[in-house]
């Protein structure tokens, strides 16, 4: 999968182009270890009200728990999310106060349906998340296999796919519903997301070998923003990339790799220039 996704990569790059302004972030991250171990992280969010710490989950049948990391890659903490079940996880966002857990991997596209997970963000002293939101949801046209999502102002859930050639964007439309379609809003011009992240005017879509950034104007949809010219930022290719987050302060962004054939995972920190 990594060969392929890097030669389409490369193909869509040389087709349609990238911007290339002065560097927005350091090219050489700052590498902190991850210590106790943790094998399948596919997904982080910064945290707000942990300063100092970021959110992670693992994937593909873990348990059903989040992990609280400092930023220096220790683990912290470990919190279990009652009632929810951890089929196939592969992406996490904090928005405003409340965390997000994408149930949307399917490596085989085989099923029907699909959840995220909605909760206010624990403190360091919670043990047990009780208070969780199921959002379930179906596609329009069959089975996908999703690894990366955006949550914007107004909660809509923006969807991308993976495996499609080239990746898809679903929206799924606040207020949610018990049951919820998603509708088909644009495409990529290339395919392989892992992972996706947003503030307030910015964008950045991670495959397993590079990350496109996206300069959002105020008022701006998402899918709109994902039609226009992307930047190509520079990415220390990680054993098997599957996580990128922007920082609360803006200072910069985080990257973190599932342990794939390496025996170590590192956190990963772009600087902002």
């Amino acid at each position: 999968m990594l060969v392929t996704t890097s030669c389409f990569v490369c193909c869509c790059q040389k087709k349609n182009g990238s911007a290339s302004p002065k560097a927005l972030f350091d090219s050489v991250p700052v590498v902190k270890q991850v210590t106790p171990l943790l094998e399948e992280i596919s997904g982080i969010a910064d945290s707000k009200i942990n300063p100092g710490y970021i959110w992670g989950e693992e994937d593909s049948g873990n348990p059903n728990q989040v992990y609280l990391l400092n930023h220096n890659g220790t683990v912290a903490k470990t919190v279990y999310l009652k009632g929810a079940t951890n089929r196939d996880w592969e992406d996490m966002a904090l928005v405003g106060d409340t965390l997000y857990v994408a149930e949307t991997g399917d490596n085989a596209q085989v099923y029907a349906n699909y959840r995220f997970y909605r909760f206010v963000e624990p403190s360091m002293a919670t043990d047990t998340v009780t208070a969780i939101e199921t959002i379930n949801f179906t596609y329009p046209d069959g089975s996908h296999d999703a690894e990366g999502f955006l949550v914007d102002e107004s909660k809509n859930i923006y969807v991308i796919t993976k495996r499609d050639n080239p990746s898809r964007i679903y929206k799924l439309s606040y207020p949610y519903q018990s049951n919820n379609t998603l509708s088909l809003v644009g495409t990529l011009p290339y395919s392989g997301v892992v992972s996706a992240t947003l503030n307030k005017n910015e964008i950045i879509i991670k495959t397993y070998a590079s990350l496109y950034y996206y300069k959002r104007a105020t008022g701006e949809t998402i899918p709109v923003t994902l039609k226009k010219q992307w930047t190509s930022l520079p990415y220390q290719v990680e054993p098997q990339g599957e996580a990128v987050d922007f920082a609360n302060d803006g200072s910069g962004f985080y990257t973190i790799s599932e342990k794939g054939f390496a025996s170590w995972v590192n956190i990963y920190f772009y600087k902002r220039k």
